[in-house]
């Protein structure tokens, strides 16, 4: 059985077994010491423990229905030198993303990992190559909503494929600089949004008109047109304009989007009032573009 991103669809189907010293961790001793021996019909998967070594085994049992059942096949997925076992108490074992989070950290380049984490639940990640994604968007406001957005609803996403976000932030005050200015006007105060050295003033609180450079967007510049009746200087901040770099996965927003969610070859965009709803909508839209499909086992 091979990955990559394999994982359990259900901890409760890993076994952790302690060896006795005289058994090696070598698949002929491996299938001598654990066939015809019971196992829980649960069970599917045996990380097999010697001191600090291990072994990941794949078991098949003689009943999917008895409450426990002879062993009837053992295949060794990987051995003591492809292993590790990690102890993380805060990582969830049952969110795919946290497994290939403590493996990458914790057991860089190691094909196997048994994970002991939050309850001192068990469960195991072979071969991980979590799904990178960027996630464009501007700061401040900090942290960036949506890249934290889309890190809270990894963290409780069993369905999700193991998934790496990668934030690609652009600051505000540094796309200023690209039209320098005396007197900038930002979208809203609530964004935190400030450029050193120039006056700042905020669109939504329609101050009086004077010489100024937009920092802002289409749907800035459609209220801004609204309120003064033209249209100023502007650096247009949009996250969604982008380039989309092929090869990438990209999970971006826009201002034009009020209630639904877009997406293209490598992206997806949600609204820029975006829900944890939005974002799990575009992270699951993104993961359908990937072939194979991707599922526990």
């Amino acid at each position: 059985m091979r990955g990559p991103n394999l994982v359990p669809n259900r901890y409760r189907g890993v076994s952790v077994a302690a060896l006795p010293p005289e058994v090696g961790l070598d698949e002929v001793s491996l299938k001598e010491h654990f066939l015809g021996r019971e196992a829980y019909r649960r069970t599917r998967f045996v990380v097999a423990r010697s001191g600090t070594d291990m072994a990941l085994l794949y078991v098949a049992r003689a009943s999917e229905m008895a409450l426990f059942s002879a062993i009837t096949s053992v295949d060794l997925i990987a051995g003591p030198e492809d292993c590790a076992f990690v102890y993380d108490p805060e990582a969830d074992t049952g969110i795919p993303s946290d497994l290939a989070r403590v493996a990458r950290e914790q057991a860089p380049g190691v094909y196997a990992v048994a994970v002991q984490g939050r309850y001192a639940h068990v469960s195991i990640i072979v071969d991980p190559q979590p799904l990178r994604v960027v996630v464009h968007e501007v700061v401040p406001p900090e942290p960036a909503k949506l890249l934290d957005q889309a890190r809270r609803v990894l963290a409780v996403s069993e369905e999700l494929p193991p998934i790496e976000l990668v934030g690609e932030l652009t600051n505000l005050a540094d796309m200023a600089a690209s039209l320098p200015s005396e007197h900038y006007l930002l979208p809203c105060r609530g964004s935190g949004g400030e450029v050193p050295g120039a006056e700042v003033s905020y669109l939504d609180e329609h101050p009086p008109k004077v010489d100024w450079t937009l920092l802002g967007c289409a749907r800035s510049q459609q209220i801004h047109r609204h309120f003064y009746g033209e249209d100023p200087p502007t650096v247009d901040f949009c996250p969604k304009k982008r380039a989309v770099v092929p090869g990438t996965r990209l999970l971006t927003k826009c201002c034009l989007q009020e209630e639904h969610v877009e997406s293209g070859p490598g992206w997806v965009s949600v609204p820029w009032g975006s829900s944890l709803d939005h974002v799990r909508e575009a992270l699951n839209l993104l993961v359908a573009q990937e072939e194979p499909a991707w599922a526990p086992v």
